[in-house]
């Protein structure tokens, strides 16, 4: 016998459709819900739900979809999964490096079970976590992930469930803690959620559409929903942590913040499973408030991204100012960034016409609560073309940027790729199945980059099939001489990192930096470390502040020690202990 249940409190009718066979379903015990227990079987069994005599529709906590979005559901026995990591107690934030990656092209086969076979790349690189885009059920064969129609279904081009579970349990053989980027402040268009109950509410505007109904009547369910979502990830496929896409885009004006709720929730089950479980949010606030403790008054969050360190360190090796990098560049704003985290910590951002953001409080807050990064998914492919910083930027430029981000008090992330400075653009793609849809995504494309003087044509179209796959990663690439450097520049940093414990340590009080803005150098003194970036074209002999005793890592030669200072080439970065 198999249990069904399902939310729909509006229906005056439920039915569940078994291989064309309707069952009565009753009203259940809590408020609108209902129910039917039938002879069938609990793994494999494909239904839908009628909803006052209609159409069967897909279960909106669906574990499987493997006739698309637009197919009836399939049940799943998440016991019947013979795990191999027994002795595993999840992977800690504190001390790590990330290693962002999206299923779809980080192989040339584009599935979780090919994705497997690359993990020995990862150890041998050193990073400690691998950070998954969405793998959600969303339109089509491939995409971003962002645009998730069943939240609770692993994408069936991937592989499905059982293929995010090997996947799971292969990272963890190797030490390898996995994340998952679950989307929550909206659901991809062609969803059926509304059909059974108010899922949405207009009483607040999104980019995307409706509102998640997170304040508003119904409420109390919908919650419930996204966070049993996120238990079942947790729980279920052992993950170690959840990446919470757009935060600041949640509309809730209830007095428990759904995001402290769902912090909550997620540190009674890790105390329930013994084991470290990782929430990390993506927002645009530039507040602190997220990362406070609940105790403290905040949401108890375990981290969240830092977009201005990017902007900063990006700006700076670039000299882009366009969009939000106006308001970077600046030897001053580096400087900032790699010692009070936001650059916009209320004061004035031009890009934004008004002042923005909050300063952390860097005597009680420890830096490891903030990801820093030199490329995301958002800062490639967002971008026109879809270019990688290593497609125009010499790799001596390159390498600096990385020392930035793999030496700052922060947990640094790394983007696929990056590691040995992949050219390979990363585009945004789409595979959506409503012609309607494609064309207004693609049109909105384009205008967006006309406005910064991008011809249409120059603008690659989502839906082309060339589009996602020249976004693929090159496997042929880190055996080749430029990229072998850059990896090996990579591989050398991260284990440095993890020897000199100056690296890692987390307290920002004791972050120093000095710079100048006209010869364009920074320094970031860290102990007995010395973190030395030349970005400008001329040579540099600069005061350490203590006898040098090593350089431990140069990007490229000539960084020499005499007494206490350091001579300095262009476009270098160096690491010095005193």
């Amino acid at each position: 016998m198999t249990l069904f249940r399902v939310w729909a409190p509006e229906a005056a009718r439920v039915e569940v459709d078994i291989s064309g066979q309707r069952h009565a379903m009753a009203p259940a015990a809590e408020p609108g819900w209902w129910a039917a227990e039938i002879a069938a079987d609990g793994d494999g069994t494909d239904y839908g739900f009628c909803l006052d005599g209609g159409d069967p529709l897909p279960d909106p906590r669906s574990p499987r979809q493997p006739f698309g979005i637009k197919g009836v559901s399939r049940t799943y026995d998440h016991s019947a999964f013979a795990w191999g990591d027994r002795g595993w107690r999840g992977g800690p934030l504190h001390g790590s490096v990330i290693y962002e990656l999206h299923i779809g092209t980080f192989t040339p086969e584009g599935t979780l079970d090919a994705a497997i076979e690359r993990l020995g790349h990862l150890s041998r690189l050193g990073v400690d976590t691998v950070e998954l885009m969405p793998v959600a059920a969303f339109p089509g064969e491939h995409g971003w992930g962002y645009d998730g129609i069943h939240l609770w279904a692993v994408h069936e081009p991937y592989g499905g469930p059982d293929a995010l579970k090997r996947f799971v349990d292969a990272c963890h053989a190797r030490r390898l803690a996995v994340q998952l980027d679950v989307v929550y402040n909206h659901v991809g268009i062609g969803n059926q959620l509304g059909a059974f109950g108010p899922y949405f509410t207009e009483a607040h505007v999104t980019p995307w559409g409706p509102a998640v109904n997170l304040d508003q009547p119904g409420s109390d369910e919908v919650r419930a929903f996204l966070i049993e979502n996120a238990l079942m990830w947790l729980r279920d496929y052992h993950l170690d942590g959840l990446r919470l896409d757009a935060v600041h885009a949640f509309e809730d004006h209830r007095a428990l913040n759904f995001l402290e709720q769902l912090t909550a929730e997620v540190q009674a089950l890790a105390a329930l499973l013994n084991r470290d479980l990782v929430l990390i949010a993506e927002s645009d606030l530039n507040d602190p408030r997220l990362i406070t403790s609940r105790e403290a008054g905040g949401y108890g969050l375990t981290a969240q991204w830092s977009d201005d360190f990017h902007h900063a360190v990006h700006a700076a090796i670039t000299g882009e100012r366009q969009g939000y990098y106006c308001d970077f560049g600046s030897m001053g704003a580096l400087a900032h960034t790699m010692t009070r985290v936001f650059f916009h910590d209320g004061r004035w951002s031009a890009f934004r016409g008004r002042s923005h953001g909050r300063q952390v409080d860097i005597f009680r807050v420890p830096a490891h609560r903030f990801l820093c990064y030199l490329q995301n998914h958002d800062q490639v492919g967002n971008r026109a073309t879809g270019d990688r910083i290593a497609a125009g930027l010499h790799p001596d430029m390159v390498k600096v940027g990385a020392g930035l981000v793999l030496t700052a008090p922060y947990t640094p992330m790394l983007f696929m790729g990056e590691e040995w400075g992949a050219d390979t653009p990363w585009q945004y793609f789409t595979d959506h199945v409503d012609p309607w849809l494609a064309e207004a995504v693609a049109q909105g494309r384009r205008e967006e980059f006309a406005r910064y003087g991008w011809a249409a044509e120059d603008i690659p179209d989502p839906q082309a099939a060339a589009t996602f796959t020249r976004s693929k990663l090159n496997w042929s690439q880190p055996g080749q001489d430029v990229h072998r450097d850059i990896l090996a520049w990579y591989t050398g940093l991260i284990a440095l990192r993890r020897a000199r414990p100056g690296l890692t340590d987390p307290r920002l009080d004791r972050v120093r930096a000095d710079y100048d803005e006209q010869e364009r150098w920074l320094m970031v003194r860290r102990g007995r470390l010395r973190i030395v970036a030349n970005l400008g074209p001329s040579v540099q002999r600069l005061p350490l502040g203590g006898r040098g005793a090593a350089v431990l890592a140069a990007s490229s030669p000539g960084v020499t020690l005499d007494g206490d200072t350091v001579t300095i080439p262009a476009a270098t970065f160096a690491v010095v202990e005193v």
